[in-house]
């Protein structure tokens, strides 16, 4: 008969595994939105008739970026294309194998994901035609050529990653390959280096979730790989695996039963759904990864299924659209205009509101355009887009074109 602690332990555990989950994410998310509506959250409140207006700005960029309504996922491969020339599909285009492309993707978009904390609004990177690229699609552009000139490996063969050098760059090799100086900063750069470097030790410490005789990520691969039944892997378990081999690369984050939760953070009224009292998680940059890996998987020959199994991603500009639009209304004005830390109560109730928000805001493009969640998954509602919607109102209602509400970003949450 087992006794009371063994028991508790037991519950700790198993909470922890549920927090690293897409279900605990949108569970959690739903929660805080019909805490929302019964307007008791400390900062915020909503106006869901407001939906509407947000839900015609992306079906008007839908409509003007993908006349045929066939519209790919948000994933980090629309960035690498530019002006009609997608500079990933020749970078990888002399590679036969298609595991060892597989491979190669994975690392492009492990090490490009990673990268892609928000960089500033004054920071800029300039390619060798001399072309300038800002924000995600510099940071895209500026990993691209990183990983093109082999960047991150130890051997003659530039197109990979290697743990033995990722576990050893520095802000200041990051800072050389950004282009950043006094006159072009770049926020974040510091907590960039440190993820990339405990990305290389922790590809060392897993090799359960790097199996193989190489120490590099992209044998993440075969570990999904063998996840797969008959070529078929759900979407929940690339963000699953992803979760627990990435879980330690995170820095000063909650861990339950010795698990590192990732982007997980605390909040007095997470409390809901048989989840572990006072948590909620997010896991932006993971989910972002786990949409990234979908598309080298199927090049490989998996089919991914229940992609709508992920959720939306809890960052600002998806959250920037519902602020703008008036859908999430602070509670008081020192909200838009103080700087808030990533676990603060403003900043969890904000992201909490946007994962629901996006989940009615899917519904209701799809309803609108006549779709169905087959024909427009929310990966798609994502690109076609929130994210570009967020992105565009924000520069009507401020010239810099940043969030409506600042972070205190440390290049590893957004």
């Amino acid at each position: 008969m087992k006794n009371l602690n063994s028991d508790n332990a037991e519950r700790i555990a198993a909470g922890a595994v549920l927090l690293l989950t897409p279900e605990a994410v949108r569970r959690r998310a739903h929660h805080f939105l019909d805490l929302a509506r019964k307007n008791t959250l400390a900062n915020f409140t909503i106006d869901e008739n407001l939906l509407p207006a947000a839900s015609a700005h992306v079906i008007r960029l839908l409509n003007a970026r993908f006349p045929d309504r066939k519209v790919p996922f948000h994933a980090r491969w629309r960035h690498f294309l530019v002006q009609g020339v997608d500079r990933a599909d020749i970078l990888f285009g002399t590679i036969k194998d298609r595991h060892e492309k597989a491979r190669a993707r994975f690392e492009l978009a492990i090490t490009s994901v990673l990268l892609d904390a928000g960089a500033g609004g004054k920071w800029f990177y300039r390619d060798s035609t001399g072309q300038q690229f800002t924000r995600s699609e510099g940071l895209a552009i500026a990993s691209l050529d990183m990983f093109a000139n082999g960047f991150f490996s130890a051997l003659e063969n530039p197109l990979q990653a290697d743990a033995e050098i990722l576990q050893e760059l520095t802000a200041a090799n990051l800072a050389a390959a950004f282009q950043v100086t006094p006159e072009n900063p770049m926020a974040g750069l510091d907590g960039r280096a440190a993820l990339l470097s405990s990305l290389g030790k922790q590809v060392l410490a897993a090799p359960d979730y790097f199996p193989g005789k190489t120490t590099r990520p992209g044998n993440l691969y075969d570990h999904l790989l063998s996840k797969s039944v008959d070529n078929q892997l759900a979407a929940r378990e690339i963000l699953i695996s992803l979760l627990h081999a990435l879980g330690p690369i995170w820095p000063d984050r909650l861990t339950l039963d010795g698990i590192s939760l990732g982007d997980t953070w605390l909040h007095k009224q997470a409390n809901s759904d048989g989840l572990p009292d006072g948590y909620i998680p997010f896991h932006k940059l993971s989910q972002w990864l786990a949409y990234s890996l979908i598309e080298p998987l199927h090049e490989a020959g998996i089919t991914v299924t229940d992609v709508d199994g992920l959720t939306g991603l809890a960052e600002y500009r998806n959250g920037g659209l519902f602020i703008d639009y008036g859908i999430i209304q602070p509670s008081h004005k020192d909200i838009l205009t103080d700087i808030h830390e990533p676990g603060s109560d403003v900043i969890v109730e904000w992201r909490a509101l946007t994962v629901a928000l996006l989940d009615k805001l899917a519904e209701m493009v799809r309803t609108d355009l006549g779709l169905d969640a087959c024909a427009l998954p929310l990966a798609s509602v994502l690109e076609a887009g929130s994210w570009a919607a967020g992105r565009e109102i924000a520069k009507e209602k401020r010239e810099d074109g940043a969030s409506p509400i600042a972070i205190a970003a440390d290049g590893t949450v957004f």
